[in-house]
């Protein structure tokens, strides 16, 4: 099976082009180098990488060659919400062909840990992810994935639109965790990518209202486009928590019952805690500070819930058929295009870090 490193190099003796990838080198540093892959083996596939985007860790890792505690100790290709062409199967590969154009889940999980056996494999200790230190990404000419992780896309599905499965899985197991349906009110704190995708998320689970926060204008009203029935700007001030509550909770009358904290600061937390009913859920799915002081004890004597997402799993088939179906549009979240050369990973990057207008940032390879 494989697992992303780079351990046999590929025969290029036959004419075959050889296979380059975008290697973190160090920080703000990106440099386009042949990447060699693993052997393919009987359950996998060889699959031509053709549109790649940006993530949020993907940032975290060029700027800080860590994302958490996720930490870039050697060079490592980037990159994980990916699509593309099948060029190559396993011996064993039964139910994919060459040809067929898929979208790749990035975690190969043990199978065999108890995590796994029972279900819940997002969280094996042994995960292997593309992009997440030390695994290598997918953001190459080529890579080797297994077969079980590739799903083959609709026709009237594109490679962007399948790579774009990747983050919008992580706001369809937010929705999974918190039970939303048609009777549920929801808060969504940040308008960035995941924020964007937890919103259409949510619309497609059936939720009732859906009300989304940030600090940028123009991030809330792009949120608004896609269907929020409220959006509420409020400040970076942490002093101004009580405040910025009270605006969430008089625009939603008749409570809040989940909140969705897409950032994962102090201030955004105590805002979800304060802003949810009693009884209500907050899930954590930002993870943009690694220890926080919140007020858990106020929190606790309303029964709210704390609810912890990380990545996903199960989700693939539901967000193509999402996709298959127009249920959930994503082509308006893809902001920015860029092309495989060493020029445009360097500005592609720095435009994905720089936020304003760009939201979704691809790579058409």
């Amino acid at each position: 099976m494989a697992d992303g490193g780079a351990r046999i190099q590929e025969s290029e003796g036959d004419g075959r082009q050889e296979n380059m990838a975008a290697w973190l080198v160090g920080i703000e540093n990106l440099k386009i180098q042949p990447y060699h892959l693993p052997p393919l083996g009987p359950h996998d596939v060889k699959v031509r990488i053709k549109a790649l985007g940006i993530c949020g860790s993907d940032v975290h890792h060029f700027k800080h060659m860590r994302c958490a505690n996720f930490i870039v100790k050697k060079p490592m290709v980037i990159g994980h919400e990916c699509a593309g062409i099948i060029e190559e199967v396993g011996s064993e590969v039964e139910y994919l062909a060459v040809g067929d154009r898929v979208a790749l889940e990035p975690g190969i999980s043990c199978m065999q840990c108890d995590l796994c056996k029972d279900g819940r494999y997002n969280l094996c200790r042994q995960m292997k992810f593309f992009g997440s230190p030390p695994t290598n990404g997918s953001l190459a000419n080529k890579v080797v994935h297994p077969a079980s992780l590739c799903y083959k896309l609709p026709d009237n599905v594109s490679l962007e639109e399948g790579a774009m499965c990747e983050p919008l899985s992580v706001g369809v197991h937010a929705c999974r965790r918190a039970n939303i349906g048609p009777e549920t009110s929801v808060l969504i704190m940040g308008a960035g990518p995941i924020g964007l995708l937890t919103l259409l998320a949510a619309r497609a689970f059936g939720a009732l209202r859906i009300v989304i926060v940030d600090v940028d204008a123009r991030r809330l009203s792009m949120a608004k486009d896609l269907g929020a029935d409220e959006t509420i700007q409020v400040s970076t001030d942490i002093q101004d928590i009580s405040e910025d509550v009270m605006k969430i909770q008089s625009a939603v009358p008749l409570g809040i019952d989940v909140t969705f904290d897409c950032v994962g600061v102090n201030k955004t937390m105590s805002m979800a805690l304060g802003a949810t009913r009693s009884g209500g859920k907050v899930c954590l799915i930002g993870l943009a500070q690694t220890e926080m002081t919140l007020p858990l004890t106020p929190a606790a004597a309303r029964e709210i819930d704390v609810i912890g997402i990380f990545r996903y799993r199960n989700t693939w088939p539901l967000c193509i058929e999402f996709l298959r179906t127009g249920k959930i549009d994503v082509k308006p979240l893809i902001t920015h295009r860029f092309g495989f050369s060493q020029e445009e990973i360097e500005e592609a990057f720095k435009t994905s870090a720089g936020g304003g207008s760009a939201i979704k940032v691809m790579f058409n390879l």
